[in-house]
């Protein structure tokens, strides 16, 4: 994915985010308001029936204006215009609010003209199992009333934040939600910067290598071809082995250019119609000399009709002289390589088999991963970047090819391609 794209993305996700937490902090206020008023509401009503009962014990008629009066948020003050009894007063609030469903801690006390205070204070549970006393300088006076009494909600807060518990638990789930996708676009980015700079490296790396290595290609070659040195047997292998080695090198740095142009775009196939028996053969020959240093033996179990498929010859080649040097390289002594290919149901079958040190059954999913190399046994002895299946595997998925690979550890394996 580009970085341009990355970065519209990221930035319509916080323009998202900013939305969403926008939106929910708005409905959560607005929930909070509804139960607040939905609250003093009941208060209001509950309040003025326990003044209309009051009225009526004390046999007065009840006043036509409101006697409750609202101090503050957690605060009411009731006019009852003749003094009342606590434990009067206590049993129509708790009547009341048992109605209206108010189940939430109160306290309440009684305006005493004759002392200028507030008195016979109570604070009461909504289970209404723990009654404590309360100073009596706890409640606020009012000085508009004369016969009074005022209740108070301490925990007004906390009983509202309860009937919004489940605002609450969906905006907390949100929150965190958000929290990880700006880490995971955080962790995306930094990983897309650390890609790109690593891209960048090998490109410039590779790139700086390819002109030393003509230059010692071209130099190799003028020694082959030097009478001199084919007079002599041990310069003409020293030759030799300095232009067959510069031509590995060659085809790794070649192999992780064409792999860095695969991550930039889309593999471009050049496909055309080709023998696959004659492919191999040539891929065979043209390692004879590093079969020939290793004491290695392939044996070609080639269709006898000839196998004709539509593909792009180079990648072809490459996938099949990758698997066969990972096979020389991991079967040490004396490779064993055995090439089959058949036909099998309108598609083409190539099955590579070795006598190799064989996969871990754990490492076997990522082995076409990039860069990943099995961390144990032999392999570490054994040079190269990861790359080699990695590409093998891109490419197949460019043909709409199938692979699969068969690996006992210190037995073997087999690599089936279906065409």
């Amino acid at each position: 994915m580009k970085s341009k794209t990355i970065r519209n993305l990221s930035i319509l996700g916080f323009i998202t985010i900013f939305g969403i937490i926008s939106v929910q902090i708005y409905w959560i206020t607005q929930a909070l308001n509804l139960q607040k008023k939905e609250f003093q509401n009941s208060v209001f009503i509950s309040l003025r029936n326990v003044a209309k009962d009051i009225s009526k014990y004390n046999k007065m008629d009840f006043p036509i204006e409101n006697p409750v009066k609202q101090i503050s948020s957690d605060y009411y003050i009731v006019n009852i215009r003749e003094a009342i009894d606590v434990n009067i007063l206590q049993l129509y609030l708790k009547q009341e609010f048992s109605k209206y469903n108010l189940r939430l801690d109160y306290e309440f006390a009684i305006y005493d003209c004759l002392s200028d205070k507030m008195v016979y204070g109570k604070y009461v549970s909504f289970n209404y199992e723990n009654e404590e006393q309360l100073s009596n300088e706890n409640l606020p006076k009012y000085n508009q009333f004369t016969y009074y009494f005022g209740v108070h909600f301490p925990k007004i807060n906390s009983y509202l934040l309860a009937s919004n518990k489940l605002w609450i638990f969906f905006t907390v789930i949100l929150f965190f939600s958000i929290l990880f996708f700006v880490y995971s676009i955080n962790i995306i980015l930094k990983q897309k910067r650390l890609s790109e700079l690593q891209k960048n490296f090998i490109n410039n790396m590779t790139h700086e290598f390819k002109t030393p290595i003509s230059t010692i290609n071209i130099a190799s070659k003028a020694l082959n071809d030097n009478n001199t040195i084919k007079l002599d047997k041990n310069l003409s292998n020293y030759s030799s082995i300095i232009f067959e080695q510069n031509q590995r090198l060659n085809l790794q740095i070649e192999k992780i250019l064409e792999i860095a142009k695969i991550e930039r775009e889309k593999i471009k196939l050049k496909k055309e119609l080709i023998n696959l028996n004659e492919i191999i053969k040539s891929i065979i020959n043209s390692i004879n000399l590093s079969l020939i240093e290793l004491n290695a033996e392939v044996i070609l179990n080639l269709s006898n009709d000839d196998i004709l498929i539509k593909c792009d010859k180079i990648h072809l080649s490459n996938v099949l002289y990758n698997i066969v040097d990972n096979a020389l390289k991991y079967s040490e002594p004396n490779p064993k390589i055995t090439i089959e290919t058949l036909c099998e149901k309108n598609h083409a079958i190539i099955k590579v088999s070795d006598n190799g040190v064989g996969i871990p059954k754990e490492f076997i999913s990522k082995v076409s991963n990039k860069f990943f190399r099995v961390p144990t046994g032999k392999i570490h002895n054994v040079k190269g970047f990861g790359l080699g299946l990695f590409y093998v595997n891109e490419i197949c998925k460019a043909h709409n090819w199938t692979w699969k690979i068969n690996s006992t550890e210190n037995s073997g394996t087999e690599i089936t391609f279906k065409i």
